[in-house]
């Protein structure tokens, strides 16, 4: 019976579609734009399994890749010695006028104990390190597992670069889009919180964003002209907003039930949209925002637009800014001391005037080393002169700092994290390893303050509570 069923409803499927019988129109509300969203090319900043192909008749020239020369098993387990040897005594070395942390510790146990509405918020600002998301994701997972998930936060819109990722969520982007903020690509500096916009003038250009949270924002740029967007939520079409305005930065926000969500923007018509990312948020817990640019110097935030930045910031309201540059600055020859150094106390003075009650932690640039033709690999002096300029600034401004170069083992270092499978062959990046030890380190030495801070905390209010009122005259007319 069950077969003759299945024969008559596919007879009437056929039938149908001989005669052209049109399908029957749901009652639910069509969508604005004549292109589902559901069926939109996107290009995600996650990479799918390679499919496995025919092999071919003809057989193509093999690759060249560049390869580092294998290390010696001895070599090797020695290298693995150091790097963990001066990774672990690096905890005996301080953060560096660590009371400046004090305003992020005292947001973090009011967090703690429920006085804080909302999520505590901290932006890591940086160059390829950064942008790696490696350490930045060790120091998310480490921070959430402590005072609860805060959702991903701010993440750049759809997908800026080929190589963008973030390691707790999943966003792309259709190939419409223009992308404005990456190093060497000049613009007029309206790039928003990360740095980077996306922009287009076409029709039916999407981004969308896969993430788990309960409330979830858009961060977009208003301009005379700008185009409609509409707004879905796992697949529903939720609003359209118009960026038509007077230009500056405007916000749309979206409050959904908490889990997994996938939310997308498409444009509807030909006027200009420019977009600068995500917001996906709970309404408790710790967001770790990274905000790293390829190639980035720390001077690249100075060339923002001073609105657009400001606006952002105080919208996401950090507890904590991280900033991490110098790997890239170390290359150049123009950078003298006192010449950083006052460029990095104006880039702190501007943080500070957006984000007046936020702590800023400076993380110092790690070794690096260059190939010498005739000689090998050698340390680049330059990097030495880099981190002690954002030492200097750091201290100079009220902010605590953290010799990563120091941690790692000093000068020429590097060499030794590469031998030991910690850092990549171009001796200047880690590896997957490495950077996650690097957020281990960070970590356990913050918190290590965060500990003191408690303990002080905890003294100070129980000898209030000591004193009595009576004792608190008595002192007074001593």
């Amino acid at each position: 019976m069950k077969r003759v069923i299945q024969f008559c409803v596919a007879l009437a499927i056929a039938t149908a579609v001989a005669f052209g019988v049109q399908p029957a129109k749901s009652s639910a509300a069509k969508a604005p734009s004549k292109k589902s969203s559901a069926k939109k090319k996107y290009v995600s900043n996650t990479r799918k399994p390679p499919v496995k192909k025919a092999k071919a008749s003809a057989k193509k020239a093999p690759v060249k890749t560049v390869k580092a020369p294998p290390v010696p098993a001895k070599v090797r387990a020695e290298a693995h010695d150091y790097v963990f040897e001066n990774v672990a005594n690096g905890a005996d070395i301080p953060v560096e006028n660590s009371a400046a942390l004090i305003p992020f510790f005292e947001q973090l146990y009011r967090h703690q104990r429920g006085e804080v509405a909302g999520a505590v918020h901290i932006l890591h600002y940086g160059d390829s390190h950064t942008a790696a998301d490696e350490w930045t994701g060790d120091l998310r997972t480490h921070f959430q597992e402590k005072f609860g998930d805060g959702g991903s936060g701010f993440s750049l819109a759809g997908r800026p670069w080929n190589s963008y990722r973030r390691m707790d969520v999943r966003s792309g982007s259709t190939r419409g889009w223009h992308t404005d903020g990456l190093v060497g690509r000049a613009g007029d500096g309206v790039y928003g919180l990360g740095g980077v916009s996306l922009s287009t003038a076409s029709a039916h250009e999407a981004i969308y964003l896969d993430a788990n949270a309960a409330e979830f924002e858009l961060f977009y740029y208003q301009q005379p002209g700008g185009g409609t967007l509409q707004i879905y939520d796992n697949g529903m079409p939720t609003e359209q907003i118009s960026t038509d305005g007077e230009a500056g930065p405007a916000y749309y926000r979206l409050e959904a039930i908490p889990g997994m969500h996938r939310v997308e923007a498409e444009t509807l018509d030909r006027g200009p949209v420019r977009l600068f990312g995500w917001v996906a948020e709970n309404t408790t817990g710790v967001t770790y925002e990274e905000l790293g640019i390829n190639g980035a110097e720390a001077s690249i935030i100075l060339g923002w637009n001073e609105e657009t930045l400001r606006s952002n910031i105080e919208r996401r309201n950090p507890a904590l800014i991280v900033l991490a540059y110098g790997t890239n600055e170390a290359g150049r020859k123009d950078w003298t001391l006192e010449s950083y150094r006052e460029m990095y106390s104006n880039l702190i003075a501007r943080l500070r005037a957006d984000a007046p009650t936020a702590a800023i932690l400076v993380v110092g640039p790690a070794d690096r080393t260059q190939k010498v033709r005739k000689i090998g690999w050698q340390t680049m002096e330059k990097i030495e002169v880099i981190a002690e300029a954002q030492r200097q600034a750091a201290l100079a401004n009220g902010c605590a700092f953290w010799d990563l170069r120091a941690k790692m083992g000093g000068k020429g270092s590097m060499l030794k994290w590469v031998a030991a499978g910690m850092a990549q062959a171009d001796h200047v990046h880690f590896t997957g390893p490495g950077y996650r030890m690097i957020g281990d380190a960070v970590f356990r030495d913050v918190m290590s303050q965060y500990d003191i801070f408690l303990q002080a905390r905890a003294a100070i209010v129980a000898n209030a509570e000591s004193t009595t009122p009576s004792d608190a005259t008595a002192a007074g007319n001593q």
